[in-house]
């Protein structure tokens, strides 16, 4: 592991400065004050606790409540997971239980982010400023509004039901914000036509700062022994949130439109894993990233190996703070109208390292463009003239590099 010492990783979010952009999001590694504890003593910069409402609004969690996707497709081959189906809901925990835990999390880490995140009906103008008032006095350092639970609390008027009505956000962000005394997030659901119109009332009704996004609504599979949709309950199943690698696209678009479009911080998640990706949501607008299924799949641990190479980067592209870097990549985007439409780009395959698969061939030939044939030896043979630089033979290409475009 390279060791970067000497970069300083530390970001100001709504006042606040963080040693480090890396947080764990509100989810089941936030379930209690004691794994928080855990987190801040391993180096984690931030959490969001579990949501916390008021104990009339907790429900009973069911099991199982995770369904998971996998590479694998045969039961022989070790599962390697890119995607997590939770069905599971806010905390069950009484809310007096979490009032202490977050001034004793406070008191023995006072210099770690803690964002109390909170979730009430869209019309409980009382409930949610009592939920403001009680976190805010125990010493949360922020809120988050929970506005996009996509399972189970919609049913009730809240999560999801709220964000998305831009309406609904932005009579409940000016409620939380008439009576708190620190920083208000407002958390965006992607399951909306357009994550920007939320956001954008979130952020007129006093918001100061976003984050996006919260779990893709899914259903993960089907068993097809019990022909019950997974997870399976006793013979029933329900839709629930989707994490992991496999939404990160998803993620990325929604924070680079709110950056693009809101001159508002930007709190990052879904599909973050390595630090690369986190360097990914920094680049498109980003102040810091949130982490959970990476957390649920690799543990606390991952940490080191964030901020190591984290760090790394910012060495060999010569940032010193992280805000150096906030949004560099947003100038590249532009409408697909205005993309470069004469010059043009070719395959080229590499001899040296061809391991003579077809898959470059066979993909070419029944979903391109024609443009790629097996020689005697196996080797594809471009045809200028047929290719036209769509590149799926880099992408299915099992070999880095072997496959290329280049210009035509």
């Amino acid at each position: 592991m390279r060791m970067a010492t000497q970069t300083n990783l530390s970001v100001r979010f709504c006042g606040f400065e963080m040693a480090n952009p890396f947080i764990l999001s509100s989810a089941p590694p936030t379930g209690t004050g004691e794994m928080i504890k855990q987190a801040f003593e391993a180096g984690w910069g931030g959490a969001v606790t579990k949501t916390l409402a008021h104990d009339r609004d907790l429900l009973a969690n069911v099991t199982p409540r995770l369904a998971s996707l996998s590479f694998a497709g045969r039961s022989d081959e070790a599962k390697k997971l890119y995607g997590l189906e939770n069905i599971e809901l806010i905390t069950d925990r009484p809310l007096d239980i979490w009032l202490k835990e977050i001034g004793d999390i406070k008191t023995q880490f006072p210099r770690q982010l803690l964002v109390a995140s909170i979730m009430a009906g869209g019309n409980d103008r009382v409930g949610w400023q009592e939920l403001v008032r009680m976190c805010q006095n125990a010493g949360a350092d922020m809120l988050e509004l929970n506005f996009s639970c996509p399972h189970g609390m919609p049913e009730k008027g809240m999560g999801m039901a709220i964000g998305q009505d831009p309406e609904v956000t932005a009579r409940v962000t000016d409620w939380v914000k008439s009576v708190s005394t620190i920083p208000v997030i407002a958390k965006m659901t992607p399951n909306i036509a357009d994550i920007r119109v939320p956001a954008k009332a979130a952020v007129k009704a006093g918001a100061d700062a976003i984050s996006a996004i919260n779990t893709v609504a899914v259903i993960a599979g089907v068993d097809l022994e019990t022909l019950a949709p997974l997870p399976n309950v006793f013979g029933k199943s329900t839709h629930g949130g989707y994490s992991g690698p496999a939404i990160k696209p998803i993620a990325l678009k929604a924070v680079a439109g709110i950056s693009l479009d809101l001159q508002v911080q930007v709190s990052g998640i879904g599909g973050i894993e390595t630090w690369s990706d986190a360097v990914e949501f920094i680049l498109l607008g980003a102040t810091n990233v949130q982490l959970c299924t990476a957390v649920m799949f690799h543990g606390f641990g991952i940490i080191e190996e964030l901020k190591d190479g984290f760090a790394g980067f910012m060495e060999d592209h010569g940032f010193t703070r992280i805000e150096e870097f906030i949004g560099k990549s947003l100038p590249f985007l532009t409408d697909h109208i205005n993309l470069d439409r004469e010059r043009k780009m070719i395959s080229q395959i590499d001899e040296a390292t061809c391991v003579k698969c077809d898959r470059c061939v066979i993909s070419c030939r029944d979903a391109g463009y024609q443009a790629l044939t097996a020689g005697p030896d196996r080797i594809p043979k471009v045809d200028r003239n047929r290719c036209t630089g769509c590149s799926l033979c880099v992408q299915v290409c099992p070999v880095w590099d072997c496959a290329k475009l280049v210009a035509a």
